[in-house]
């Protein structure tokens, strides 16, 4: 996570209350999502091993989340969340609870009020959530059960993959002149496909060669990374024909990824400007979908991705300042 950005946990146990104040790279839009819509939530909402995922959602007034958390051993454990209030872009409030498979609240359990407010700041977007509980003993029961570890960990795993990955991309690139790439997502495979490519095309790869999760030193803040990420391949770059680069990474599944057919390759557009990137992301975008609008981000770049009309994946990228 980018240490400049806001992340703030503090407990009242007079007034029986968790707040937690977290700023974000991204807009609202971007923000609000992540917290709203379950295949984004499945993503990031568990602590890893831990996987997310969701069994139905109705994200109205008065509508329910049912999810479980999986841990590596197969073991699952269901919640619930209840929807109280929601106002788009802004905040929503719930309660949350532990279940069975069914919804049926496991009142052995605490209940947790979450009040989650959005608010734009000058660097991107803060989450101030509040999380009531009816007892000392209740606040209490979750810190016991490491609430503070576990969420803090789950809100920084994507900081930590895009800050990490974002950074090799812009030390290979050193100069500000327009390219086409393209970039592959692996599920756990890099080495083994860029191996194949390179006996194919005869080259080798750029820079330092193949870097992995393990090689970045570790940085306050951050969540330790599990030992078999650690040897998944953070980036790589290969030339192949008339100067053009493939690039790619690991998207291992520890971290949230889910890699199907299909989202797994982008066309990565690198103009020298950031008026051509908005030119040509606003032109691609027309009748297709947006799933990560132009923003400047914390690793330095202009950045964004959509699908096209067609169903092709844009990535674009600008280190134009």
């Amino acid at each position: 996570m980018n240490s400049n950005l806001l992340f703030d946990f503090s407990v009242s146990k007079e007034n029986k209350i968790i707040n937690v104040k977290r700023e974000f790279d991204a807009n609202i839009d971007l923000v609000w999502d992540a917290w709203t819509k379950p295949e984004l939530l499945d993503q990031w909402w568990a602590p890893k091993p831990w996987k997310a995922t969701t069994v139905s959602m109705d994200f109205r007034n008065g509508g329910k989340w049912l999810y479980y958390m999986q841990g590596p051993d197969g073991s699952r454990h269901y919640c619930r969340a209840d929807y109280k209030s929601i106002s788009v872009n802004k905040s929503f409030e719930g309660l949350d609870a532990f279940c069975d498979e069914d919804g049926n609240v496991n009142h052995d359990f605490p209940r947790m009020n979450w009040k989650n407010e959005f608010s734009k700041t000058s660097t991107g977007t803060k989450v101030d959530i509040e999380i009531k509980f009816s007892t000392v003993e209740d606040l209490e029961k979750i810190i016991e059960m490491g609430f503070k570890e576990g969420f803090t960990a789950a809100l920084t795993n994507l900081d930590q993959y895009l800050e990490a990955q974002f950074k090799l991309r812009n030390e290979l690139k050193t100069d500000n002149k327009s390219r086409v790439t393209t970039y592959l997502n692996f599920p756990g495979n890099t080495e083994e496909a860029f191996n194949f490519y390179r006996s194919v095309f005869g080259t080798e790869f750029s820079g330092k060669g193949i870097q992995r999760f393990g090689d970045i030193p570790a940085e306050a803040g951050h969540p330790p990374i599990a030992d078999n990420v650690k040897k998944m391949v953070l980036h790589v770059e290969l030339p192949i024909l008339g100067g053009h680069l493939l690039m790619a990474t690991d998207a291992p599944k520890e971290m949230g990824f889910n890699l199907t057919q299909g989202n797994n390759m982008h066309i990565c557009l690198e103009p020298s400007t950031r008026k051509e990137t908005k030119k040509l992301f606003d032109a691609l975008s027309v009748g297709g979908t947006v799933s990560m609008p132009l923003e400047d981000m914390f690793f330095g770049s202009y950045f964004g991705e959509c699908t096209d009309r067609f169903g092709i994946n844009w990535m674009f990228n600008c280190t134009e300042k």
